[in-house]
């Protein structure tokens, strides 16, 4: 795999960490700005949106520039983001940072996505993908309980330019190496038009990849989001270990991540087909059977794994059927993922509202199931090709 890619995954991995950490830390934002929690917490909102809105809107803006200037663009916008948001006392300058901040994550990661299929070769597309992904993972595995002891220890401010810093190196490594369309030895191709690159998206099979990829990442993030209320009501584990729990699914998530990257090219059939139903069964037993902490955290690892697994390996379908819309691919990938994000935890709240913690689990369970139903069908219709 070219090193470039593994600097693309810091610069993910930073910016992963800067969409959810800040949920940690809201309370000591709320005190010091002089705002309750509940407009403290639309700076998570502001976030979300900004990455569905991002994601079609900036890499449409910018297809007709080189990927280097996009993504260099989008990374400093995005440095220059959390700079304002450490350095300001007003609550509504740092709300704008963070929906400003969250239009250049998501078109720096959907022109990162876009650029794996000019620097590996169709083969190793998912591997690619899966190291990009990685940096998510890795985010949700160390980025975000670090920042979060980063906050606790010399204030939020302090979380937000740690972030800054950490993108510098990758900053760096998109000015200088990655490709542009007029680099000597490339192909010269026409570039598609806007319209012949969103007509791509009247295809069933992007259509059915894209579904799926929002149902399962819905999934995940509708048990992720309230896993410390499963923890410590129904299993009774103390507050304590519900850093530990995190970081045990965001280690689950990076190994599903890792072992799609490794057979999504060639094996992505068999791997849904296997991967879908017992992920299925995981938020099942999550749901209904008697939660210890024992279940709990066998659970955390492996719905974790084989969450990150499907989920990865849709991502890479969604490129692979968006092959003939190389500009907006990645941005068709990267709203996908976040819908699912902005959907899941809003469909678990209103389980825990109208159900209670066991309903968490079992929302996830049928929009697995859902999603399981959908590919089922297609495959019995499919003839040869696609989906």
């Amino acid at each position: 795999m070219p090193f470039l890619l593994y600097l693309l995954a810091l610069a993910v991995f930073a910016q992963g960490t800067s969409e959810f950490v800040l949920a940690g830390l809201l309370p000591a934002i709320a005190a010091e700005l002089g705002v309750s929690l509940s407009q403290a917490g639309l700076l998570t909102s502001a976030f979300a949106v900004g990455m569905v809105i991002g994601a079609p809107a900036m890499a449409a803006g910018g297809r007709r520039l080189s990927p280097r200037w996009t993504m260099t663009g989008f990374l400093a916008i995005f440095v220059i983001a959390h700079i304002i948001g450490a350095l300001t006392d007003s609550f509504t300058v740092l709300l704008l940072t963070r929906f400003v901040a969250a239009l250049a994550n998501a078109g720096f990661l959907a022109v990162a996505l876009s650029t794996v299929g000019r620097i590996v070769a169709a083969g190793q597309r998912a591997r690619a993908l899966a190291v990009i992904l990685g940096g998510t993972t890795l985010a949700l595995i160390a980025g975000v309980p670090l920042g979060a002891l980063v906050g606790e220890m010399l204030g939020w401010r302090m979380t937000l330019w740690a972030i800054a810093v950490i993108c510098l190196p990758a900053l760096a490594a998109v000015l200088v190496a990655t490709p542009t369309r007029t680099e000597p030895g490339a192909t010269a191709t026409t570039p598609a038009t806007l319209g012949a690159e969103l007509s791509v998206l009247r295809r069933r099979p992007l259509q059915l990849a894209v579904t799926l990829a929002v149902l399962v990442n819905a999934a995940t993030f509708c048990t992720f989001t309230y896993l410390a209320v499963i923890a410590t009501q129904p299993a009774g584990a103390s507050e304590a270990a519900i850093p530990g729990l995190l970081a045990l699914f965001g280690i689950g998530a990076f190994l599903g991540v890792t072992v799609a990257g490794r057979l999504g090219d060639r094996h992505w059939r068999p791997l849904l087909g296997l991967a879908s139903p017992i992920l299925l069964v995981g938020w099942v037993t999550l749901g209904l059977a008697p939660v210890s902490p024992a279940l709990l955290w066998t659970l955390a690892f492996t719905q974790g794994a084989l969450s990150f697994a499907v989920g990865s390996t849709l991502i890479a379908r969604i490129m692979a059927e968006a092959e003939s819309a190389p500009t907006m691919s990645g941005a068709y990938s990267t709203a996908a993922l976040n819908i699912g994000a902005i959907i899941g935890p809003i469909a678990g709240g209103l389980a825990l509202h109208l159900v209670g913690t066991h309903g968490i689990a079992l929302t996830s369970a049928a929009l697995v199931g859902l999603a399981l139903l959908l590919w089922l069908r297609s495959a019995n219709q499919r003839q040869g090709t696609g989906m």
